[in-house]
């Protein structure tokens, strides 16, 4: 029943972006919905940027490892990026009506800091959509009781997603969105109300989270565990607001205002929804202390899946793992498209030298969504990370490299294109350097890239101009 509940619901998940894909008519169609979503639409596909694997297993399991400290990245930090975003960047790069994010660093700077930003984002995305595609993997194999091997549940979800995103791309995504929203917001509403009955009540979880020191969310007045923190929390608060699912489905809003609000909402609801799975994961804990004991070391990500299939009737595992394939299915297609577009508009165009039509560009879009889907699904199954690891870790080279560059962009009139070259090169080299010299410095490697891009911004912009190219132009002395 199980099985056949959830083969159902990723077969209507394909009809729903199937259908959404026959408003595609062009390339702005699959990029940005026509820019026509309403605003509940605009809501529901920035709360399902986040909402993914990590959210229901990655943070769940961290949490009961580590407590309130240790996911400070996730939710907290990607909660207010999206609020950020709403507050500071959704009006103004509306109002600039580019196809992609990276596009913005040609109009504002040049080709070349395109080109460098944009390998960065595609390159981030690789550990973050694997996490989601490795997680429909483990629903297969555990409602099938392992019949469905791990690495052949990677291929089917990789697949399924790929299918609907391939033909409708945000039209797709966006709509899908909407109903899996639904879908976790009642599902996990409602094992939520299952699991505090068996768990005492919730007053009872958090009482006794709160004893276990859980609860602890400031770091110890040290300096290496308070620069840990900060750049736990700038990673994904920071880096990942130059990202191209962000810009996209902010961007694919039907007005500014809906633009601007729609990502607010969309932080504000995420932020608050993102602990009904710790609420649940942490139940285990009063429910089943032996089964949690057993696997927090080995296989804490399960911890969760086991608890729903070991301690909940038929109706709650159905509705948990709608719920799961719905968050998980909401944030891989969206990230698989975001890098793909990506690639095709600021890199494979640059490569080609030649002009597509359209309907050229399109489908050559719709080739690199294709072939980054296998690239990423190779990338699943030989990944040894967590899913909480992989999508932290996803942000630190756009932390380092876009982050700088978009902000003074914006809202510094001084910043030149000599600034935004040094900038996004010595924040990549610093990090990138430190992570190989230096992982375990009391300064966190992606913290002194971040430090390093801000001053090369300061410095190549302020000092005496030997590079001063601007809009994609050619570079004069």
């Amino acid at each position: 029943m199980l099985l056949t509940f959830v083969i159902l619901y990723l077969l209507a998940s394909i009809a729903i972006g199937l259908v959404a894909a026959t408003r595609v008519h062009n390339t702005r169609d699959f990029v940005l919905a026509g820019r026509t979503l309403p605003l509940y639409v605009v809501t529901a596909t920035v709360f399902a940027t986040w909402f993914g694997s990590e959210t229901v297993l990655g943070i769940s399991s961290t949490f009961i490892k580590e407590g309130l400290r240790g996911i400070v990245a996730d939710p907290f930090g990607s909660s207010m990026c999206l609020v950020l975003v709403g507050l500071f960047f959704a009006a103004r790069l509306y109002r600039m009506n580019l196809l992609t994010i990276g596009d913005y660093y040609r109009v504002r700077y040049n080709a070349a800091a395109e080109l460098l930003v944009s390998f960065a984002i595609v390159v981030s995305y690789l550990g973050w959509l694997s996490a989601q595609i490795v997680v429909i993997g483990l629903v297969f194999t555990v409602v099938t009781g392992g019949a469905v091997s791990m690495s052949a549940g990677i291929v089917i979800g990789a697949a399924v997603v790929l299918v609907y995103t391939l033909w409708g791309g945000m039209y797709s995504v966006a709509w899908t969105n909407f109903v899996q929203m639904v879908v976790i917001l009642l599902g996990l509403a409602y094992i939520a109300y299952v699991v505090s009955g068996k768990a005492g009540g919730v007053g009872t979880v958090v009482s006794h989270a709160h004893a276990a020191g859980k609860l602890e969310f400031w770091p110890k007045p040290e300096a290496r565990d308070l620069l840990a923190f900060i750049a736990a929390l700038v990673t994904m608060m920071f880096g990942s607001i130059p990202q191209q699912d962000v810009f996209q489905r902010v961007n694919s809003a039907r007005t500014e205002r809906v633009a601007v609000v729609g990502s607010i909402a969309g932080g504000v609801l995420y932020f608050l929804f993102a602990f009904v799975p710790i609420f649940l994961a942490y139940s285990a804990t009063l429910i089943d202390p032996k089964m949690v004991g057993e696997l927090v070391e080995k296989d804490h990500q399960s911890i969760l899946p086991t608890l729903i299939m070991d301690h909940t009737p038929l109706l709650a595992q159905i509705v948990f793992f709608g719920a799961l394939l719905s968050a998980v299915m909401s944030t891989a297609s969206g990230t698989l498209l975001a890098p793909s577009v990506t690639f095709t508009e600021n890199i494979l165009k640059k490569l080609l030298r030649t002009e597509l039509t359209d309907r050229q560009f399109l489908w050559t879009m719709r080739a690199v969504v294709a072939g980054f889907g296998a690239a990423v699904t190779v990338f699943a199954l030989h990944s040894e990370s967590t899913i909480y690891e992989m999508v932290v870790g996803a942000y630190k080279v756009t932390l380092v490299a876009a982050f700088v560059p978009l902000v003074f962009g914006l809202y510094w009139k001084r910043a030149t294109t000599q600034g935004a070259l040094a900038a996004i090169l010595g924040g990549f080299f610093t990090w990138i350097g430190l992570e190989i010299a230096a992982p375990d410095a009391i300064v966190p490697p992606q913290l002194a890239g971040l430090v390093a891009s801000a001053a090369g911004m300061l410095a190549g912009s302020l000092l005496p101009q030997v590079y001063t190219a601007r809009g994609g132009g050619e570079a004069r002395v």
